[in-house]
């Protein structure tokens, strides 16, 4: 019957059986489309590993202002490799993505910046100019979809409640978006395919913050309160699959607390476990199952830790590797989080 399946087991391969509703067995009765009557066709499926050459975490930038940009397979453990430079040696800035292209924008060195780069995530090489944030901004959180690719908050002097977006696959300037529920800055940001969350930060008042805001992606408007981290802290990292964000870190103390939300619901985080090296000033980027955690600042050394975790359960943070050189204030992201 029309719509059956089957494993080919010659070609190792799923196919579906398309004719025409009345078909009683012979080629002659008319098909689907340009199909024949009768005919299996294979099933085809498409995997963004395939598509993008793997799971990669994509990491520019950091203190002391270097303009490296560097890569890791986030599905195995190991090194990272050099994959070119940015046009703007920088430091604080945020990084966001979409299968095919990491966005690197604002910072400072130490003049503050309105750049936003971009470099195509499967190949290697030098990033490429994008356009500009509304302003020259830095300690700034990032997000993304496939679509979208959104900042907030900035020193700029003192916090900013600004969200603002580009459209990943053009290029061009960023457009106003909508606000935080309070000015901020020193926050994170990760999100599923429809929802953006930025937790944690330095406020006016209180100091530092625990409060997560959220918002739709595909809308414009103003963020709403979701819920809040298990603890206050600022400088922090965060990373997601489309169910989980994770957050991680504080540079004060330095902090190793992880916590996680479900980010389809609103509500408090809960403890993850721990880092490996308590620190801040740090990047997340993840795959559909882990997130890694790039670089830092443990206050008052800079590091090359990279440790991760398996999203979908709790735990410690288990050694990944190291990156070419000890930093902070890294810009990072990948092409395969939660926002894909």
């Amino acid at each position: 019957k029309p719509g059956a399946i089957r494993f080919n087991t010659d070609s190792m391969k799923l196919e579906i059986f398309r004719g025409s509703a009345n078909y009683e067995g012979t080629a002659s009765m008319a098909g689907i489309g340009t199909l024949a009557a009768g005919q299996w066709e294979e099933i085809q499926a498409t995997s963004p590993e395939v598509q993008t050459g793997g799971t990669r975490g994509v990491f520019g930038g950091g203190s002391p202002n270097v303009n490296i940009i560097e890569f890791i397979n986030i599905s195995s453990t190991g090194n990272a490799t050099d994959f070119g430079d940015m046009i703007t040696a920088r430091e604080l800035g945020a990084a966001c993505a979409s299968r095919e292209r990491a966005l690197f924008g604002g910072g400072r060195n130490p003049t503050v910046q309105d750049e936003i780069e971009f470099v195509t995530i499967a190949s290697t090489g030098n990033a490429t100019d994008f356009g500009n944030l509304l302003s020259a901004q830095a300690f700034i959180a990032a997000l993304s979809n496939q679509t979208r690719g959104m900042w907030s908050g900035a020193n700029t002097p003192d916090a900013s409640d600004q969200i603002q977006y580009v459209t990943i696959q053009s290029t061009g300037n960023a457009i106003d978006f909508g606000n935080l529920t309070v000015a901020q800055n020193q926050h994170a940001g990760a999100a599923s395919q429809t929802r953006g969350l930025f937790g944690g930060g330095s406020r006016p008042s209180p100091a530092t913050t625990n409060v997560v805001d959220f918002i739709t992606i595909s809308t414009l408007g103003d963020a709403a309160d979701f819920g809040d981290l298990t603890t206050v802290r600022k400088t922090l990292a965060a990373a997601s699959n489309s169910v989980r964000a994770v957050f991680a870190g504080d540079e004060v103390g330095p902090e190793n607390t992880i916590d996680y939300v479900t980010i389809a619901t609103l509500g408090n985080a809960v403890d993850f476990g721990d880092l490996i090296t308590g620190r801040g000033e740090f990047c997340g980027g993840a795959s559909s199952t882990r997130v890694v955690f790039y670089g830092g600042n443990s206050n008052p050394t800079r590091v090359d830790t990279i440790d991760y975790v398996e999203i979908m359960s709790t735990g410690n943070a288990i050694d990944f590797g190291n990156a070419t050189s000890a930093r902070s204030g890294i810009m990072g992201s990948s092409n395969g989080h939660g926002g894909l």
